[in-house]
């Protein structure tokens, strides 16, 4: 897991510059996270890592220049792009 959230990362920072290696790793796995649970909320069977991995992929490469604009207008996840904040306090 680790190798792939660090190649997904890296995408992320190819797609927006706006971002630090640790806040986009923090966008990586939230949206991993996100994606698998509402995926099981909705009662969908796991399909594995692999779907998981496309499904981030293509969401990186789709919205990833534009996610800190996502992040400034959604209070939930405007912390992520504060910099006045410890890195610790991001998900890892």
């Amino acid at each position: 897991m680790e190798s792939t959230f660090h190649e997904l990362t890296e995408l992320l920072l190819e797609k927006n510059k706006e971002l630090s290696y640790e806040k986009a790793r923090t966008w990586v796995e939230l949206v991993w996270e996100d994606f698998e649970t509402t995926y099981a909320k909705a009662g969908y069977e796991y399909q594995g890592k692999e779907m998981t991995e496309k499904v981030v992929r293509q969401w990186i490469t789709n919205y990833g220049a534009r996610i800190h604009e996502f992040a400034a207008r959604n209070p939930k996840y405007k912390h992520l792009l504060d910099d006045s904040g410890k890195d610790g306090d991001m998900i890892h």
